[in-house]
């Protein structure tokens, strides 16, 4: 769960960077990308800030994306954490069978590849992901890292955007 959560890009763009990098750590688990991040305010609206969260995320050397991917849970292991890296799931009361596979193929995918798996998956149950996970298991080591990345980008963005509110913002009463 974000401590930050729709605090609005007006108040964002005018947190002590300290507190903005804090926010945006919430968001990336980057802190070289947190900070970067910071320090490029003030946004002129959500999709400016988006942009700029994606090109960073984009030139993080791999060391660094590993070090983002150490703070994702294993999937299968934790499926009613809904703010996990399995993120956002909205239907995670899929039978025992589908759970022990997903658990099962989430092995092997850190064992073919050496790292989580990771998907932005908003609203898709267990058997979703586990199909996709399944798919995924084609690709090359090259082609899964910039899969990875594009996955990153959505878990990041869907952040942001939970921390920065509605693009208007909220009315205060």
């Amino acid at each position: 769960m974000l401590l930050h959560q729709g605090i609005g890009l007006d108040v964002f763009n005018t947190l002590p960077e300290r507190k903005a990098v804090h926010a945006l750590y919430e968001c990336c688990n980057s802190y070289a990308m947190a900070r970067d991040l910071a320090r490029g305010r003030p946004y002129a609206d959500h999709e400016t800030l988006f942009r700029r969260a994606d090109a960073l995320l984009f030139e993080l050397p791999e060391a660094a994306i590993d070090q983002i991917l150490d703070t994702c849970p294993d999937v299968g292991r934790r499926p009613r954490s809904p703010r996990s890296h399995a993120e956002q799931c909205a239907v995670w009361d899929d039978d025992a069978a589908t759970m022990t596979a997903l658990s099962a193929a989430s092995r092997g995918y850190v064992d073919r590849y050496g790292f989580p798996f990771v998907m932005y998956v908003d609203g898709h149950c267990a058997a979703d992901v586990l199909a996709a996970l399944s798919d995924r298991m084609h690709h090359d080591a090259e082609m899964e890292r910039k899969v990875l990345r594009n996955e990153l980008a959505k878990i990041g963005r869907s952040r942001l955007e939970r921390m920065l509110g509605p693009e208007g913002g909220y009315h205060n009463w």
